[in-house]
């Protein structure tokens, strides 16, 4: 298996050649979780995995809370399953805070700080309430801890959703509002610490695979001990192949791989296609452009970075502005402009390409 059969497992994998999933919540949950820092890219993201979705479908999904958007494994925001938030929290979220370790001590963020601003953003959001971040912050600032500082802000919000106090309510116009997990997110069964990291470690290289231990590593955000422990647990259900000194594992029961008519992908920035592994060579390999793949929104063909692109949005359409690392053949460009299209269709606007 070449870094060609690898790629385009990964794709297969990843269900954006095989998009057939008809909610936004399938898609979370088959992977485990979807980056989400850059809200708007991380729903297309969520699209290029569905059949026929739209902006509105994603965003529809989102108010509803059948998505929900937190600080879960590495610090930075992913969409989870409201099924899964509570055990994916309690798995990951010591992992992220003693990455937030030093940030906690420099901004004078103890426990018995936290203690009183979760007091506070849960008094204010008690009640279905879903407010803004501005909102809460007075809150805060009203219960006597400061708030001026707002890098000091963030880290109180952070500690809040590690800590399971709140999570993402639906958004007031274009801001995002935060709401408390308890009534937002119905209560379920927690899975024993082992359960949890063998259900994470399942889904990973089901819906990632081939990727090594390594690369599950990186995207969980666990110690290495902890990965290893949930492959030990689960490596049973997985199939293992060594290429290049490497080893990779993947589902025993692997969607079918059909290898279909060429396709190309605009996919976001942060997109899990290349954010999800640690040795991202498979989809790079002789890339020489120096852009980063996982800060931009990149053309994939085949399963390889051939480019980048970004949009800009006017009323009624969407311009798309193409950057190939190397000359394209005219063939090349027919399948990006068919996957213009597709993003074209799923915010409605008509498609300018540049």
């Amino acid at each position: 298996m070449k870094n060609f059969d690898i790629a385009f497992q990964r794709l297969n994998n990843q269900r954006l050649s095989s998009p057939d999933l008809k909610k936004a919540a399938d898609v979370v949950h088959w992977l485990g979780a979807v980056q989400a820092q850059d809200y708007y890219g991380a729903k297309w993201a969520l699209a290029l995995r569905m059949h026929d979705a739209t902006d509105q479908d994603l965003e529809k999904a989102f108010a509803a809370g059948e998505i929900v958007r937190t600080h879960v494994m590495r610090p930075t925001w992913h969409f989870v399953s409201p099924v899964d938030i509570r055990w994916l929290l309690k798995l990951t979220a010591p992992r992220v805070n003693a990455a937030s370790s030093y940030n906690y001590r420099k901004l004078e963020l103890d426990e018995a700080v936290f203690k009183r601003t979760n007091q506070a953003i849960t008094k204010a959001l008690l009640g279905g309430r879903q407010l803004t971040r501005e909102t809460l912050r007075s809150a805060v600032q009203r219960a006597g801890v400061p708030t001026d500082d707002l890098l000091r802000f963030t880290h109180i919000l952070l500690r809040a959703e590690l800590d399971g106090v709140i999570c993402s309510g639906a958004r007031q116009d274009k801001q995002f509002t935060y709401a408390l997990l308890d009534e937002r997110v119905p209560e379920t069964k927690a899975p024993s610490h082992d359960q949890a990291l063998a259900d994470l470690t399942r889904r990973y290289f089901t819906g990632h695979g081939p990727a090594t231990l390594q690369d599950f590593a990186w995207w969980s955000g666990l110690t290495v001990k902890d990965a290893n422990s949930g492959l030990d647990m689960v490596q049973r259900h997985l199939l293992k192949e060594v290429i290049d000194d490497k080893t990779y594992w993947r589902s025993a029961v692997s969607l079918p791989v059909k290898r279909a008519s060429r396709v190309a992908y605009l996919l976001p920035a942060f997109d899990e296609y290349l954010i999800s592994y640690k040795d991202r060579s498979a989809a790079v390999a002789g890339n020489n452009s120096k852009e980063n793949v996982l800060f931009n929104s990149m053309i994939v063909i085949d399963g390889h970075v051939v480019g980048s692109w970004k949009r800009s949005l006017a009323e009624e359409s969407v311009g798309i502005t193409l950057n190939y690392f190397a000359p394209a053949s005219k063939a090349e460009r027919q399948l990006v402009a068919d996957a213009a299209d597709r993003y074209g269709a799923f915010l409605g606007l008509t498609v300018a390409l540049v």
